[in-house]
């Protein structure tokens, strides 16, 4: 089956647009609906419609399965990373340590912020990675 001229500038045009309303949803997750799942998934679904849209020699070109599954374990890393700073100052296990900022501005949350960070990046590797593992086999 061929692909579509159509579908493929479209799906270029439209993923640079997919990813940003996905960092969008993570940045954005503690003032409205979103937050580091939801944008991880976003980010993913750009990146599956590449594979998709563009074959997967592209996808594994500018995403490679090394660097993903690198970026996931890092992600994972921080993550405890940042829970245990909480236990180290004497708070709970992903207690906050950053100040809190005014409310319904970006930094109004502490460290939740950062936590939809690592979380969404975490969630869109993971699942690129299973994207990646499912299509090559």
């Amino acid at each position: 089956m061929e692909r579509s001229q159509i579908v493929t500038m479209v799906s270029r045009k439209l993923v640079p647009f997919i990813l940003l309303f996905g960092l969008y949803l993570i940045s954005y997750g503690h003032l409205s609906p979103g937050g580091g799942f939801q944008g991880g998934v976003v980010l993913a679904s750009g990146i599956l419609l590449l594979f998709l849209s563009h074959g997967f020699t592209l996808v594994q070109r500018n995403f490679p399965e090394r660097r993903v599954n690198l970026t996931e374990l890092v992600m994972v890393f921080l993550f405890l990373l940042l829970g245990l700073a909480g236990l180290f100052l004497g708070k709970n296990f992903l207690g906050n340590i950053l100040p809190l900022g005014e409310s319904g501005e970006i930094p109004s949350a502490g460290f939740i912020l950062l936590l939809n960070m690592i979380i969404g990046l975490k969630v869109g590797a993971g699942i690129t990675l299973i994207c990646l593992y499912l299509f090559r086999s």
